[in-house]
């Protein structure tokens, strides 16, 4: 299916591939040419001391470093005791105990890659937490290779902390003009699951819908109803319901139960999409607490990768691209980027899904509610009359 982004494949892409790259990097020398100054004075300013140094000629060096991706060059640098960090931020509402365990898996991934290259990952805190002058460390080249943003923040935060320093990576989220972002296929998933359903038959479906309002829900719902689409399907609006209160098991055990009450049984989808795999988890919990095998009566699938979807039986079906990778290409864009002249050259890398089928979806062949069962009887007996 056709996407708005390019699709870096792990063929194309490859960890592997992108260590070869030609690593970039201004050195103090280079900065102390280009300026005009001397390189003691470069030192004494990326080293984060201001006492005897015009605020104007701070700036200047300092804005220089950033632009041209300045860093030191591996722990012995005498500029930096310890490692290069890279921090980390949560969007609004995400903790790290966070019942979705998407953002653990992307932590996973960047501190996975960090650590193989003898870098530190830090956590800095949440948005709706973070005072922005708590972050004035991030100013000082080198202290931080960058800074990764899981989740969709507000834009006047981003751009804030695009001011504080010039390498920033977005995951799960595209801000067009402001920074470089790692993105799910949301389209090349929901096809798969779709594709998968279908194979068995179901031509009926929902959608269980978590976190209204936000990018990801926003481009997962579209990239569902497209994927049906081309496939002559539509939704029926009763079965198409989104939850207030985010993507947990309660927001998707209360829209489970509304749409048991809307409609009987005769007229229930027979394949519930869900969110994420937190909601399908809630989903399921719901129907078996009201008598509905899945995946005897329904099937629930998740737009998920993460390890809720094996840790329960049954076992969830599910489709989307592996988040520990995409926090590994986040770390990698950080450490790996050359910068343009410019330094305004941004990218979006969008990382093809991948279907993983489990027990939570069977067969439609047999769906056939007990009302249906009855009015066949009856045709039957009279026929015999």
């Amino acid at each position: 299916m056709p996407s708005l982004f390019v699709i870096y494949t792990l063929g194309l892409f490859s960890t592997e591939n992108s260590r070869k790259m030609k690593k970039s990097g201004i050195s103090q020398q280079q900065i102390a040419r280009d300026l005009g100054v001397s390189q003691t004075l470069v030192s004494i300013v990326l080293n984060g001391r201001k006492k005897g140094v015009s605020e104007k000629a701070y700036e200047r060096i300092l804005a220089h470093a950033q632009r041209n991706g300045y860093r030191p060059k591996g722990i012995a640098s005498e500029l930096i005791a310890g490692p290069v960090k890279v921090g980390f931020i949560l969007r609004a509402g995400a903790t790290l105990y966070s019942q979705s365990p998407f953002f653990g898996h992307v932590a996973h991934g960047l501190h996975e890659y960090l650590s193989e290259r003898g870098a530190d990952l830090v956590f800095m805190g949440i948005e709706d937490d973070l005072d922005l002058d708590s972050l004035e460390r991030l100013r000082t080249p080198g202290s931080y290779a960058g800074l990764v943003v899981l989740g969709e923040v507000k834009r006047p935060f981003l751009q804030a902390l695009v001011k504080l320093h010039p390498r920033v990576v977005s995951v799960s989220c595209q801000y067009s003009g402001l920074c470089d972002s790692i993105l799910p296929n949301e389209e090349h998933a929901a096809d798969l699951l779709v594709q998968h359903l279908m194979d068995l038959g179901h031509t009926r479906f929902a959608w269980v819908g978590g976190n209204k309002g936000y990018q990801r829900s926003l481009s997962r719902f579209k990239a569902l109803k497209s994927s049906l689409h081309l496939r002559n399907i539509e939704i029926d609006p009763r079965f198409c319901i989104e939850s207030e209160s985010g993507g947990d098991r309660r927001g998707g055990g209360t829209i489970a139960k509304t749409m048991l009450d809307c409609a009987n049984e005769g007229e229930r989808p027979t394949s519930w999409i869900c969110f994420n795999g937190t909601m399908a988890r809630g989903v399921v919990d719901l129907l078996k607490t009201q008598g509905v095998s899945v995946p005897g009566d329904i099937s629930v699938a998740a737009l998920d990768a993460t390890r809720v979807c094996e840790e329960e039986h049954p076992t969830l079906t599910g489709a989307s691209t592996s988040p520990e990778l995409m926090g590994r290409m986040a770390a990698e864009r950080l450490l790996e980027k050359e910068e343009s002249k410019n330094g305004k050259s941004f990218f979006d890398m969008v990382l093809a899904a991948e279907l993983n089928v489990r027990e939570s979806t069977g067969s439609a062949a047999g769906k056939i509610s007990k009302t249906t069962k009855v009015r066949k009887r009856v045709v039957a007996l009279e026929d015999v009359r």
